[in-house]
């Protein structure tokens, strides 16, 4: 019987640059998990799936992670892997682009970018990892940062309301939306499969742990052990988080698929019917 250290290595040989290991990100990072996670995807999803992706990705710590897998993969700028993706699934529409960002790329500098591709409803999957701040360049104060937080830029307490992501999305015209943390492991996983899948633009947000600056500042939990469980216990399901008030969602991880609609015509084919309309 296949160990489980021995499937770790077969899976890192399979589809990782290992050549270029170890990664960059510091002890205990989620961001290693989330390429777990993307991996064992594709491993279900099969080899073909595999050999037509391509990877985008901006600025921060989530963009080194898709650098590590042994397909292509285009690191952009700060904010606009997006307009890149938005760029190559037009002229490749045969392709799976795959856009991993983080607080920054999507929400940040990125949020107009962000909302223009779910109106679009552009048949692109984002990976949005996040960890409450900027981690890459110190610890700053991000739009995903909980009111009342510490950080590096907000010593006395973060006084501004953090973006709620998944209702941001499904108000712009996302067609498939899902929040789970690291700790959901296997939710996750089946989360990115759909959105793969999925014709239309896919939003998986996945809370990972940041021992660096999240766990230290934010949290007082270094220990990414103490922020898995951390994870474990805030985070509430999107079914139960409906029979609480704002109050009591304060703090909380509401997790679950929000949304998988199918009612609308993908981008790239309305491109092509344009075209069609054109040379007539």
């Amino acid at each position: 019987m296949l160990s489980e250290a021995n499937f770790e290595h077969i899976l890192a040989k399979k589809y990782m640059r290992t050549e270029i290991m170890p990664h960059a990100f510091c002890p205990g990072c989620g961001l290693g998990i989330i390429e777990r996670i993307i991996l064992m995807a594709f491993e279900e999803l099969g080899q073909e799936e595999w050999e037509h992706t391509v990877f985008v990705s901006g600025v921060g710590c989530s963009g080194w992670a898709p650098l590590y897998f042994r397909r292509d993969a285009a690191h952009t700028l700060h904010g606009r892997a997006l307009a890149f993706a938005t760029a190559l699934k037009v002229s490749r529409p045969n392709l799976n682009v795959i856009v991993v960002m983080g607080d920054g790329d999507s929400m940040g500098i990125g949020g107009n970018h962000l909302i223009h591709a779910a109106r679009r409803n552009i048949n692109l999957t984002a990976i949005i990892a996040t960890n409450m701040l900027y981690s890459l360049t110190g610890g700053q104060m991000a739009p995903t940062t909980p009111e009342g937080a510490r950080t590096q830029t907000t010593p006395y307490g973060n006084i501004e309301p953090n973006f709620n992501l998944m209702e941001l999305l499904k108000a712009a015209g996302a067609t498939y939306l899902a929040k789970w943390t690291t700790y959901h492991f296997i939710q996750a996983k089946n989360s990115i499969k759909k959105a793969i899948e999925h014709k239309g633009f896919a939003a998986v947000e996945i809370v990972f742990q940041c021992p660096t600056f999240a766990g230290r500042y934010i949290l007082g939990k270094p220990d990414p052990r103490d922020m898995m469980q951390w994870l474990k216990e805030n985070s509430i399901p999107l079914s139960a988080a409906k029979n609480k008030s704002p109050e009591e969602l304060k703090r909380k991880i509401v997790i679950g698929e929000y949304l998988h609609r199918t009612d609308r015509k993908e981008y790239t084919e309305r491109l092509k019917e344009l075209e069609e309309k054109a040379r007539r």
